[in-house]
């Protein structure tokens, strides 16, 4: 990417003033208003960096712009449900724990194994379940080695799996039953 210029700063609001509407108007066509404003945005962004690249007929190239900043925003989307959906089976807040008849009794048996393991385990089955990332990255976000947090994973899940098996009954206060 050059470094900021008038001259490439006039061309850049010129090519946007001929074509950003159109490229708004292919984006609506495909998604509902605020994703396509927000995919333009970024597409004006990808132009901005690339500007260089930019073909002597550019309408084409911003639609596939366009067009791969949508897929990309989907996906963005679709991982955050995946996401939403795993937190609210495995370990909805407190408020939506009182689920009706059709909860997958699953689910409780795996939060409630979940709520008995340690913080350190539970963290890292989260970090390897909800957020899809693997010992090196495990490593990162607890600062300590990759061997360490491979390790600590391969435990948590024979915990976890310890926990799903055991029956176990509602825990009373200590001194029995008030």
């Amino acid at each position: 990417m050059q470094p900021f210029s008038p001259d490439r700063s006039r061309a850049y609001e010129s090519l946007v003033r001929t074509h950003g509407d159109a490229v708004l108007r292919f984006l609506r066509r495909r998604t509902e208003p605020q994703t396509a404003e927000d995919v333009f945005s970024e597409t004006m962004l990808v132009l901005w960096r690339r500007f260089d690249d930019v073909p002597d007929e550019p309408l084409p190239w911003l639609y596939v712009t366009a067009r791969n900043c949508l897929r990309t925003a989907e996906r963005s989307t679709r991982r955050q449900w995946r996401v939403v959906e795993k937190i609210t089976t495995i370990d909805p807040p407190a408020d939506a724990v009182d689920a009706g008849p059709e909860e997958d009794p699953r689910a409780g048996c795996l939060r409630n194994a979940l709520a008995r393991l340690s913080t350190t385990d539970a963290e890292v089955l989260r970090l390897w379940a909800w957020e899809e990332l693997a010992p090196p990255e495990i490593a990162t976000v607890l600062d300590i080695s990759v061997n360490a947090a491979t390790i600590r994973l391969h435990r948590a899940k024979k915990k976890l799996r310890q926990e799903m098996d055991r029956p176990h009954r509602p825990t009373t206060t200590k001194g029995g039953d008030r």
